[in-house]
């Protein structure tokens, strides 16, 4: 039994109740916009812009605002193009619909890192195309060529130095046809790409004006509650329907597949007729599994034959002739996504339409959702992004629009499905857990003859977009060892999927998040094995001069690795790549004599390519090492008696304030297309911590989290 106190349960027992990847394809740049151009603005190019005869420039983005800042960053990329004023910018979520989708994945969703690096060109083109327009618009009025006019802040120029307002040609530009091939500002002449300007969405987030998908209402709303299975496989064998009827506010009880809902005028009503359910489990399909069990089949798996994943070079005689053989294996926990704001949607279904709202991940998903459960066209599905609270990849799954679109067909009014924080930890899509275990052999000189990589882990892709599981290889559960940074001659990577009722969905920097942490590890093991610097031992098994090279070249630079660090501290460093940018990690530790690591200094080298919003680049950099560091040192979900036995922050603590590090960020000059940025400063955090460890004490940890226990001493 849970004993812990809660926010929730302090304030009731005070009395006070507070109630997937596609191919790429050629895409239309310029596609018409679903919302036609008004009087007040008149110039709409493109379904991401649109100009008001005020010279308000409004950019429309269909990615969802998960804190991110990727919205911001999208408008400073069409408003350089367009040469527009950044003052008279203003940003705006737009419906779910056809020119919003991803022009790679052909699908509106958000994740990956795909917001501007998917988007890069096509976000150019709509800014320099409004650009040209505008200026034509111009020329023409004053009966002169195109090319002797310019744009600069909001304005065309003539010649002669007079100018008009893009407001004043709005209407104009807007009967000139758009152009297919606009010509670009070469990376120079940007100004406001690459600059410092404040996000557009904090103002209104610090004044709490902003609405996220948990507090949305509207007229007639009634709010819902599920009951879930609490172990895998339960399924429901009896419930009091009228107990909850008996509570005020409670509307009905409806019964779906393998679990019930409570619907209520109130959040109070409808938490406490679930309550009065009573609903009776059965005992599940595996009423024994636990964290020792799975722990015992995860090392089952591990040793069994992989299917292969990677093979080059011959694996059996680079290890067989090395000079020295090492093996080593390592653990990652389940991980929940543990976002702020809970899981929710509402939903209002009627006759010839359904509309959404909700914090998604993934528009297209939830209106091809919408339209299967209502039998409506999808074009009848309308699906408004409220802002999220977090996300890292959970908010894409469809259990909530399922839910509420069901109910809200059967109550015929409009219905918000909200969970609960225990109802996000116990039916959350977790990270994969992961056990690998890793041989390499090195020569005489201490260089690394062959690597062979065996994971055993759970398959996201196979529940979520079985057919790109190719030959029984997961390619997510092995990506940072196949793609990885080092140039090694002989190597061979095996998967094998580890099949359980556990389910599981994208995690922040998803594979990478695991595996860069096995693999900079063990790369620091081998290094000590061979006599070499962590640092030198890695540049040598790079391409030199390679994006990899260089930023690991600018963090050793940045963080002064061959000074001394101060009295009782050491340093680890690590490096990964994904998502089209790179990253490395230097932390410096302590290990006090009860074991207890001290991260003093984490400094972080990221080549992104342009960096189009240096400062929610560095935001989201902070963010990543508070992250990682979280995972390494406290996150893993635990299991018991065949369910979840996590079942809220306080037996799943996430970093403190008081744990944060110094954080310094450099970000390395590029003109190169944009990156991801996201998810590619996560994943060599952890390694860093655990290589600073090994040379702080001598002991290295291999699994997450860390048990300080190992590293107590008299």
């Amino acid at each position: 039994m849970k004993t812990a106190m809660t926010r929730r349960t302090f304030l009731t027992k005070g009395s006070l109740v507070i109630a997937g990847t596609a191919m790429a394809s050629q895409i239309t740049l310029f596609n018409t916009s679903t919302t036609q151009a008004t009087t007040q603005y008149p110039f709409k190019p493109h379904a991401f812009l649109e100009i008001a005869v005020d010279g308000t420039v409004t950019v429309w983005t269909g990615q969802t605002n998960l804190g991110q800042g990727s919205h911001t960053g999208i408008a400073m990329i069409i408003a350089d193009e367009l040469d527009a004023a950044w003052e008279n910018v203003q940003v705006k979520t737009a419906i779910a619909a056809e020119p919003f989708k991803d022009p790679v994945w052909h699908a509106q969703a958000t994740g990956g890192s795909t917001s501007i690096r998917h988007r890069w060109d096509l976000l150019r083109k709509v800014g320099s195309a409004g650009r040209q327009m505008l200026v034509e618009a111009a020329a023409e009025r004053w009966g002169i060529s195109a090319d002797r006019c310019s744009a600069r802040e909001g304005r065309v120029l003539h010649p002669d130095g007079h100018s008009l307002k893009y407001g004043e040609l709005a209407e104009a530009a807007a009967r000139r046809p758009v152009p297919d091939n606009p010509s670009l500002k070469s990376p120079q002449d940007y100004h406001i790409i690459g600059s410092v300007k404040k996000r557009l969405d904090i103002p209104d987030k610090v004044l709490g004006k902003t609405v996220y998908g948990f507090d949305f209402t509207l007229p007639d709303m009634c709010i819902a509650v599920v009951g879930r299975p609490p172990r895998f496989g339960a399924k429901v064998e009896g419930y009091d329907t009228q107990a909850a009827l008996a509570i005020k506010g409670v509307l009905k009880v409806v019964p779906l597949e393998n679990r019930v809902a409570v619907c209520a005028e109130t959040t109070y009503g409808a938490l406490q007729g679930r309550k009065a359910l009573d609903i009776k489990w059965s005992e599940g399909s595996l009423p024994h599994l636990n964290d020792e069990t799975l722990d015992l089949l995860f090392t089952d798996h591990l040793n069994k034959p992989g299917a292969t994943a990677e093979r080059s070079g011959d694996i059996a005689k680079a290890l067989a002739q090395a000079d020295r053989t090492i093996e080593q294996s390592y653990k990652l926990p389940y991980l929940s996504h543990a976002q702020v704001e809970p899981i929710n949607c509402t939903a209002h279904v009627e006759k010839d339409r359904c509309r959404i709202w909700i914090p998604t991940q993934g528009q297209t998903a939830t209106q091809h959702t919408a339209a299967k459960l209502t039998g409506l066209p999808v074009d009848k599905v309308e699906v408004m992004t409220t802002p999220a609270g977090g996300g890292f990849g959970l908010r894409g799954e469809q259990d909530p629009v399922v839910d509420s679109v069901l109910l809200a067909k059967i109550l015929n009014r409009p219905v918000k499905v909200i969970f609960t924080r225990e109802d996000d930890f116990a039916n959350d899509y977790f990270r994969p857990a992961s056990h690998c275990k890793i041989t390499a052999g090195l020569d005489k000189e201490g260089r690394i003859t062959g690597w062979s990589h065996q994971v055993a882990a759970p398959s996201v892709m196979s529940r979520v977009m079985a057919q790109y599981v190719e030959n029984g290889v997961d390619a997510d559960a092995v990506s940072g060892i196949t793609d990885m940074v080092y140039s090694i001659p002989n190597k061979r990577v095996t998967y094998a999927m580890v099949n359980l009722p556990v389910s599981v969905g994208w995690w922040r920097s998803v594979g990478y998040s695991i595996n860069t942490f096995t693999v900079e590890s063990f790369m620091d093991e081998l290094a000590h094995i061979a006599g070499n610097d962590p640092l030198a031992f890695r540049l040598a098994h790079m391409e030199k001069d390679s994006r990899a090279y260089n930023i690991l070249s600018l963090l050793a630079d940045k963080c002064g690795w061959g000074d001394s660090p101060s009295p009782g501290r050491a340093r680890g460093i690590a490096v990964a790549s994904c998502f089209e940018s790179y990253a490395a990690h230097m932390a410096e530790v302590s290990v006090g004599k009860n074991g207890k690591i001290t991260v003093h200094k984490v400094v972080c080298a990221l080549d992104c390519g342009t960096a189009v919003h240096p400062d929610a680049i560095r935001a989201q950099a902070e963010g990543g090492v508070v992250m990682g560091l979280s995972a390494a040192f406290h996150e893993k979900i635990r299991f018991k008696n065949g369910g979840v036995d996590t079942a809220n922050y306080y037996d799943y603590p996430v970093l403190s304030m008081s744990e944060v590090p110094e954080i310094e960020v450099y970000i390395a000059e590029s003109q190169l297309k944009a990156g991801g940025i996201g998810e590619p400063v996560l994943p060599s955090v952890a390694p860093a911590v655990a290589n600073g460890v090994f040379k702080a004490t001598g002991v290295r940890l291999r699994e997450l989290p860390f048990k300080t226990g190992l590293l107590a001493r008299n």
